[in-house]
């Protein structure tokens, strides 16, 4: 058999016999099956590769897909590095990917023998080779100049096609609404009259400031702008003194030079996912608001009565009383527990029969929605406590997928900031509402009659809360049932008996 035949047959018999990649944070194995039918080269994390070099037989370490939109990832700290040892279940590398920090978890042993993207490579497009492996026992000085070439090359990101938007929407494009599709572009750019000022032209050497090279480059480096300077040389002439001598208007006092009046901090993968998503549920959504005042008086009462009984096992908040009353209207309103699917061409409305309530928290790297599943079969403390949990594995960046990917419907609690009296918040989409609370407000209210008829006042503790609505789901007259329902509950908090 040639020597090129024996390579190949080796090749796909040592394929054959390696393991999958656990993506801890990712998919469970169960769900996996439909997602790598469909994405099979991004989830081929590990792939035998023979460069057209002479190297000895290695494993091409690629950049895995931890989420079904993962398209590139950032590459984090690395746990291993060359030489190291590695065994199933060992975290090679956190991977920042499109929704939190992970853990990139391996489930084959060997040993590193290079590293192809160092910590803090940015947009690593998955498939894109990240490491070298070996078999234990083989030379790792001979991938010393192993490069990404070597392995095939970085992979381009996948970048959503908007091709069958125009064939499948219901309206032309420029029909001049804000969800017409986009048009086929012109094969050939339009001509666009230029407009003149009447001025005399100027070479670019006239346009340039009047100033010596010196001056010029003391001005860079002090951030002064040379067009603000008269200059005290010959014929006008920017100096180096008539820099020292600058003086801002309105500058710090002393004559202290000004620095920069702002600060680039670049876009994290996760910013730029949740600026996308909120762009198109506001553009792609037609949203509603409904704002209803709420009397939390029994509430709060009931609250302290509980947390005084709780021998320390639990501590309620509002918020856990709010998540709760939450699904209760949306059982007793189940159009509002809905969401809009485009799914195989058709259009549907999709009516959950169980309540996922999505929480918002705000973390050091954006929004983020973990989800409290079925809120209906559980109880006050239970929530209470899967919701300390995620809200503080939120902000670590160790949710997996699961936990924040779905939900039905979401709240959005700013009462903690006494300065928020109302607000309305963007829907979550493919959800159909969001509700947004503001914070607890003493409200004079009319009390009991006085001896000459008149009443008296008493104050009441009260919280605006907002629905926002998506039209294309949930009608006006259902969205006003839905927040009379969740008020009626939220004033009487007995009824979470019921």
């Amino acid at each position: 058999m040639p020597a090129s035949m024996t390579l190949l047959a080796r090749s796909a018999g040592q394929l054959s016999a390696r393991g999958s990649i656990a993506l801890r944070g990712s998919l469970a194995a169960s769900r996996c099956s439909e997602f790598a039918g469909r994405r099979t080269p991004a989830l081929a994390a590990l792939s035998r590769y023979y460069a057209s070099k002479s190297f000895p037989p290695h494993t091409v370490v690629s950049m895995p897909a931890l989420s079904p939109t993962m398209t590139a990832g950032n590459i984090g700290t690395w746990q291993k590095k060359p030489g190291d040892t590695i065994a199933p279940g060992d975290v090679l590398v956190e991977i920042e990917t499109d929704k939190a920090q992970m853990d990139f978890e391996f489930q084959e042993e060997g040993v590193i023998a290079k590293i192809l993207k160092a910590s803090g490579e940015k947009d690593v497009a998955v498939g894109s080779p990240i490491a070298v492996m070996i078999e234990e026992g083989e030379d790792v000085s001979a991938f010393e100049s192993f490069s990404a070439e070597d392995a095939g090359g970085d992979k381009k990101s996948d970048s959503p096609s908007k091709e069958g938007e125009a064939s499948e929407a219901s309206e032309p494009p420029k029909s001049g609404s804000g969800t017409a599709p986009p048009a086929k572009e012109d094969s050939a750019p339009q001509a666009i009259e230029s407009e003149s000022t009447g001025k005399r032209l100027e070479t670019a050497l006239q346009r340039q400031p009047n100033a010596s090279p010196a001056a010029k480059k003391l001005a860079l480096e002090k951030g002064v702008p040379l067009s603000a300077i008269k200059g005290s040389g010959k014929g006008g002439q920017v100096t180096k003194e008539d820099i020292e001598k600058y003086k801002p208007t309105g500058g710090a006092a002393g004559g202290a030079t000004a620095g920069p009046s702002y600060e680039d901090t670049p876009a994290t993968s996760m910013r730029k996912v949740i600026a996308s998503r909120l762009t198109q549920s506001m553009q792609q959504n037609p949203h509603y608001f409904v704002a209803s005042n709420i009397s939390v008086s029994k509430l709060l009462k009931l609250r302290e009565a509980l947390n005084a009984s709780s021998e320390g096992k639990y501590k309620l908040s509002v918020n856990d009383f709010l998540i709760k009353a939450l699904g209760v209207a949306a059982r007793k309103v189940p159009a509002a527990n809905s969401s809009w699917r485009e799914e195989g061409g058709q259009v549907v409305i999709r009516q959950h029969n169980v309540v996922d309530v999505s929480v918002a928290v705000a973390t050091p790297v954006g929004l983020m929605t973990p989800i409290v599943q079925n809120v209906n079969g559980l109880g006050l403390s239970s929530i209470s406590s899967q919701v300390k949990d995620l809200g503080k594995r939120a902000r670590d960046g160790k949710l997996k997928p699961e936990e924040y990917q779905g939900g039905t419907i979401t709240i959005s609690n700013m009462g903690m900031n006494s300065a928020v009296e109302r607000f309305t918040a963007v829907i979550n989409p493919p959800q159909a509402v969001i509700v947004a609370i503001g914070t607890t407000q003493k409200v004079a209210v009319p009390g009991e009659l006085t001896e000459d008829g008149t009443p008296s006042v008493e104050w009441d503790d009260q919280i605006v809360m907002t629905g926002s609505f998506d039209h294309k789901v949930v009608d006006g007259a259902v969205g006003g049932e839905f927040m009379k329902e969740l008020k009626k509950v939220i004033e009487n908090p007995l009824e979470f008996l019921l």
